[in-house]
């Protein structure tokens, strides 16, 4: 039986700030350790949308450019237009070129120094100059990168240097979802000595791991960029999450050779190790520090996690020796109304409330994600399916990543594995989603163990899976391509699945896209060797729009603002621990065919409302339906008992047939030794007032901090009003900004980027970031013919 321990590393070189606190400012401020700076791009930009001729050219005049900061993502901004070249599958948004140049004076102390720029990610055909010098080019637009600068930039204090960034994603469609347009991730410049550690060659694994005792072994990698030779050791250090320090070692010194890199090896034993896992994800600190003459010439610190990970044949996934499910979710990488450039805190506000409905895994679909997304994870604790295509050498639009992949994907996977392969999160590599190359089993198989190969090559401590599509009709059980995969994963059949597993009890299974539905559920509750699931999807987004008007997509748990949906109610009602019970109308919707006169395929219709005001206020039936995981539930009306029914062993919903009369519905989840559970729904009077609700008190002046504040129209009593649909305009006043609003409708074609949105089904977002360090920020909602209303929260210095 294979099995995958380690220790894991999550996060950057030190100074990089994972939780996002960045200056709102014209110049970024330098982050020095004891060795090497790191420096954030992020500020001062100046951008183009479309092409000029040029631009790379330092002396090009760039003065009527727009201002602004990086992460940004002009596809977002739009407008949407059905006649825009991405399509329904881009969300009817824009795309084309854009261009970006930053202009940079590096002080004389630069000098003798390497110089590097890093990007996290540029959406897409990334061209890069320093100086009218090309560094390269990346088509991926999900991949990170780095350049050197060295020799190429001037030093002092009169000194321009001009770093030009062309992005290109003309050729469309390109992608089967919203993928966005620009610099949409951060930027760094790194200053380091010639002698330094090499770009994410620090690995730490652990051959051993029990609550006694772990064992960390260290590996490393120092470049010689000298030109002598260089005699260097590694120094390294273990604090503990409280602090302190639990282990340090020194390697011995070794001389290496000019322009050569030389690897290094500790091996460290940490006693009583606080483990990693989802309930408690303990993270410690590794400094690790290149000494060289006596002195400490560069460093790097990272946190990580000690755990201990593995899928078995018979019984699915274990972590730290306790067996757990899998119960986990799809995700794109767009944050709605941000696009592509989503502040941390959208995420870490979408993760939360995803976790709250009882998931705990992440499937990254189908690309790698920004490297503070993995961080997040990492601290949530939060299991990650690291996902890297979508397609092979077939593509699925005219603009894939088919037209570089053979040039491309080994570079990219490479790329990826050794930035993300220390985050404890990660428990899984996907070289593929529904790959259509499998309907050639020779050419897919030799390409499948190349990228194999190169997972197991940067990362043999982690499984490599693959969402298999259709594998019955391609023969993928028989003909050995599912076999190459340590984890045979497959998308939605997952009976399918499991029949795979009985025919060979060897393998290793898990689901890697499923439905929402009961039996899908089953399939695996009922099935020890099923190790886990991935919902499509936690969260809405945008793209993959069957038709105009609609823009996105609504297979999630959570909508785009993080509203959750009736589903994910029911969802909890399997999958978490906390007592549920949650009251829904059940509506029925014609079905037809797409061969039918007048079939128009739009967005999923919505057939489950968690109200109790229906569109017709006059006597008929509803049908109520009740997600639980309490032994019994009692449904009422207006204080009269509709009766008492036992939960359902295979945890179908409870239904009940309801005469509607205007009212009070209320469902009570009853568990012997246990506080009863009420889910109480309202019928709404006529709209009155707005009433605003938000997420935070304080806001801090940097581009991952978002107060998101929930706007609802409400009657006379405070009940939402499902059916209002007033423009609702925002007002803020004193060191903030509206970044954007939302309302979540798969329909509305309103900019994101306003200071008014129309509500929907009585709700709609507004976004705040701060712009300053003190003061009171206040927000007020106001519509016509209804009552007013304001937040304030502090604007607070940053951390």
């Amino acid at each position: 039986m294979q099995r995958f321990t380690r220790v894991f590393l999550g996060g950057f070189i030190v100074g990089l700030l994972i939780v996002g606190c960045r200056m709102l400012s014209n110049v970024s401020p330098q982050i020095q350790s004891t060795a090497r700076i790191v420096q954030p791009l992020d500020s001062d930009w100046h951008f183009y949308k479309g092409d000029a001729a040029g631009a790379e050219q330092p002396q090009f005049d760039d003065s009527t450019w727009r201002r602004l900061d990086v992460p940004h993502d002009w596809s977002i901004e739009g407008p949407f237009d059905p006649n825009n070249p991405t399509g329904g599958a881009g969300g009817f948004l824009p795309a084309g070129i854009g261009w970006y140049r930053r202009h940079l004076i590096l002080p004389n102390e630069y000098a003798d120094k390497r110089i590097y720029v890093e990007f996290d990610g540029v959406m897409a055909n990334s061209d890069v100059w320093i100086n009218g010098l090309h560094l390269g080019h990346r088509p991926y637009g999900y991949v990170s990168f780095r350049y050197d600068l060295t020799g190429k930039v001037r030093l002092g204090p009169n000194q321009l240097n001009i770093l030009a960034v062309r992005a290109d994603n003309l050729l469309q469609p390109a992608s089967r979802w919203y993928a966005g347009a620009g610099i949409y991730r951060h930027v760094r410049l790194i200053v380091t000595e010639p002698l330094h550690i090499d770009q994410w060659a620090t690995f730490v694994t652990t051959p051993y791991v029990d609550p006694q005792l772990a064992l960390v072994n260290v590996k490393t990698a120092i470049l010689n960029q000298t030109k002598q030779d260089q005699d260097a050791a590694i120094d390294l250090q273990i604090i503990g999450p409280d602090g302190a320090i639990v282990q340090s070692g020194r390697s011995d010194a070794r001389t290496i050779a000019s322009g050569e890199r030389a690897e290094y090896q500790i091996e460290l034993k940490v006693t009583d190790p606080m483990l990693w896992d989802l309930e408690r994800p303990n993270l410690y600190k590794a400094v690790v520090k290149v000494v060289s003459g006596g002195k400490v010439v560069d460093d790097e610190q990272v946190t990580f996690g000690i755990c201990k990970a593995e899928f078995r044949a018979e019984s699915g996934f274990w972590l730290n020796d306790k067996n757990v499910r899998i119960k986990g979710v799809c995700l794109h990488h767009d944050g709605g109304a941000f696009g592509a450039a989503v502040p941390l805190a959208v995420w870490e506000r979408r993760l939360q409330r995803l976790r709250e409905f009882g998931v705990n895994a992440i499937r990254t679909a189908h690309n790698p994600v920004a490297p503070e997304f993995l961080d997040l994870c990492d601290r949530m604790g939060l299991l990650v399916m690291d996902e890297f295509f979508d397609c092979w050498t077939i593509g699925k639009n005219p603009g894939d990543y088919h037209l570089y992949f053979n040039d491309w994907s080994k570079i990219d996977l490479r790329d990826t594995i050794l930035r993300d392969r220390n985050h404890p999160c990660i428990i899984i590599y996907s070289v593929g989603n529904e790959i259509r190359d499998t309907t050639r089993p020779e050419m897919a198989k030799a390409i499948l163990k190349g990228l194999i190969d190169v997972c197991h090559r940067y990362d043999p401590t982690r499984p490599v899976t693959q969402a298999l599509f259709r594998p019955n009709v391609s023969k993928d059980y028989d003909n050995g391509l599912a076999d190459m995969l340590d984890v045979i994963g497959t998308n939605y059949r997952d009976r399918e699945l499991l029949a795979a597993w009985q025919a060979r009890p060897t393998r290793k299974i898990i689901g890697t896209e499923q439905r929402h539905d009961l039996e899908t559920w089953l399939a695996m509750r009922d099935n020890p060797q099923h190790a886990g699931q991935f919902l499509w999807t936690g969260v809405d987004y945008l793209g993959e729009a069957w038709r105009w008007p609609v823009v996105g997509a609504g297979s999630g748990l959570l909508d785009r603002t993080g509203r959750p949906r009736p589903i994910a109610y029911q969802r909890a009602s399997w999958w978490s621990d906390r007592p549920v019970v949650y009251a829904v109308r059940r509506v029925a919707v014609e079905r037809r065919m797409p061969d039918d006169p007048g079939f128009e395929p739009l967005a999923r219709p919505q057939v489950l409302f968690a109200d109790w005001t229906p569109a017709d206020l006059g006597p008929h039936m509803e049908t109520v339906e009740v997600y639980t995981n309490c032994a019994q539930v009692e449904l009422q009306l207006n204080g009269r008992s509709l009766g008492i029914k036992q939960r359902d062993p295979n945890d179908a919903p409870l239904t009940w047939q309801v005469e509607f009369e205007p009212g009070q519905l209320k469902a009570i989840g009853l568990d012997s030794g246990r506080p009863p559970v009420v889910c109480q729904l309202q019928t709404a009077g006529r709209p009155a007032r707005i009433v605003l609700a938000a997420d935070r008190t304080e806001l801090r002046p940097c581009w991952d901090d978002v107060c998101h504040v929930e706007a609802m129209v409400v009657d006379g009593n405070g009940v939402v009003v499902p059916s209002a649909d007033h423009m609702i305009r925002f007002l803020v006043s004193g060191p903030g900004t509206i970044a954007a609003v939302d309302n979540g409708s798969l329909y509305s074609h309103e900019p994101f980027q306003a200071t008014q949105r129309r509500a929907y089904q009585g709700y709609c977002m507004a976004y705040l970031k701060a712009t300053g360090q003190t003061g009171r920020i206040t927000l007020t909602a106001t519509a016509d013919g209804l009552q007013e209303a304001s937040i304030s929260l502090e604007a607070a210095p940053l951390r």
